[in-house]
């Protein structure tokens, strides 16, 4: 048997979409000029994925523990503790933690921005006005993130993690009350609510927001937390596929879950998570980590940005910057001596239109030494939807790629 080969997958967050009337009825991807996504369209396999389930609207946690092959009807504790973990926050047994928001609460409880501008300075800050403190009995501690996004730890007796979101969701609807569905859910949503209060009430009138009204920009002035969950019991990644695995991702969500089991995670300087992101130290980053591990998977964040601001244009841009990224990608594969499958699709639809995840599946291509190729010429959504590999679930990638590789375990005698 020939020596056992590499994998390399690339997702654009959030990439796939509807088709955009401003893009002539086409969607971002297949707006956008993508001829090394096409590259590899041609040379590969296509087909569609549901990341989840037809139909069913993937988070990007979801939708990753899926392609790294742990189901997440069985195996998903909540997106919070992945968030904390990703940026180096501890979650001890009995913990609770939250992903949050620093957003814009108007004076008669309306959330008028979510992301409260999208602030990227001055969080640090915000989250040390409000880090250790007490709340019934419950400490709170908040750290910031990327943008406007940070995570919360609660420490604490008997607290429970059925616990509804107090974030709406949605600008322009009223801040929530969390509920919880057990005496110790209870006790945590007590808490989650004491918090928010709290945070309204320290950060009204701190210096990062008097200088944000003074330029007229939107104030961060309360945190809304979302996702509860307890520390998860996951095995190792090298436990559950035979292989070993990096991930080379901006978000700390995704690096959460690779902390958690035990995949190397790349720090990449550049990746900002945004369109200025440096998507060719993401893609080296990526080409680098396959010297010592058998499975990399490396995560473009800016199509999703793009497609929670209904902005067709800027996610047709993020599209372009995929392709460079697979470029690189494609053209490093002639260099090395190990037998590279490369795959690209994306972890869920997040359609401009809705500006939110959606259950359309996306598209895939695979490509490798003797992938068996189709007749799709181009990468896209529509395109991709005759290729060979048909429609598949993000369950069945992470074997597929193994089966390439020769690192599968048989079934059967």
């Amino acid at each position: 048997m020939s020596a056992r080969g590499k994998a390399l997958l690339l997702i654009g967050d959030g990439l796939g979409d509807r088709p955009c009337p401003e893009l002539a009825g086409l969607t971002p991807v297949e707006a956008a000029k993508t001829p090394n996504l096409d590259r590899l369209a041609a040379a590969g396999e296509c087909g569609l994925i549901d990341p989840i389930a037809p139909g069913i609207p993937p988070g990007s946690d979801t939708a990753h523990l899926a392609y790294l092959g742990y189901d997440p009807h069985t195996r998903y504790p909540g997106r919070g503790p992945f968030e904390a973990m990703g940026i180096g926050m501890e979650v001890r047994p009995g913990d609770i933690a939250f992903r949050c928001n620093f957003a814009t609460i108007d004076g008669s409880g309306v959330i008028v921005d979510r992301r409260a501008g999208r602030i990227r300075e001055g969080t640090a800050d915000l989250a040390a006005a409000l880090n250790g403190i007490t709340v019934d009995g419950v400490q709170c501690f908040l750290r910031e993130s990327v943008e406007h996004r940070a995570a919360l730890v609660l420490g604490g007796e008997k607290l429970g993690d059925r616990v509804t979101d107090a974030d709406p969701h949605a600008d322009g609807q009223p801040l929530l009350q969390a509920t919880g569905d057990d005496a110790n859910s209870k006790r945590t949503a007590a808490a989650i609510n004491a918090f928010v209060a709290r945070s309204r009430e320290v950060l009204a009138d701190h210096p990062v927001n008097r200088a944000r009204a003074e330029r007229g920009d939107p104030v961060a002035n309360i945190v809304l937390p979302r996702g509860a969950g307890c520390a998860p019991n996951l095995q190792s990644f090298q436990a559950t596929s035979g292989l070993t695995g990096a991930l080379v991702v901006e978000v700390a969500l995704v690096k959460g879950i690779g902390r958690y089991i035990g995949m190397t995670v790349v720090d990449v300087p550049g990746a900002l998570g945004n369109l200025q992101t440096d998507e060719i130290a993401l893609a080296k980053a990526a080409v680098a980590a396959l010297d010592g591990h058998d499975f990399v998977l490396c995560n473009l964040k800016c199509p999703d940005v793009a497609g929670h601001d209904g902005d067709p244009e800027a996610k047709v841009a993020a599209c372009e910057k995929l392709d460079r990224m697979a470029a690189l990608i494609l053209d490093s594969a002639a260099a090395r001596n190990d037998r590279l499958y490369f795959a690209v699709t994306g972890d869920h639809t997040t359609a401009c239109a809705t500006r939110d995840h959606t259950g359309e599946p996306v598209p895939v291509a695979i490509w490798g030494p003797d992938v068996r190729a189709d007749q799709v010429t181009a990468f896209g959504e529509r395109a991709c939807a005759v290729g060979g590999l048909g429609r598949v679930r993000g369950l069945d990638l992470l074997p597929i790629l193994t089966s390439y590789i020769g690192a599968a375990r048989k079934f059967g005698a």
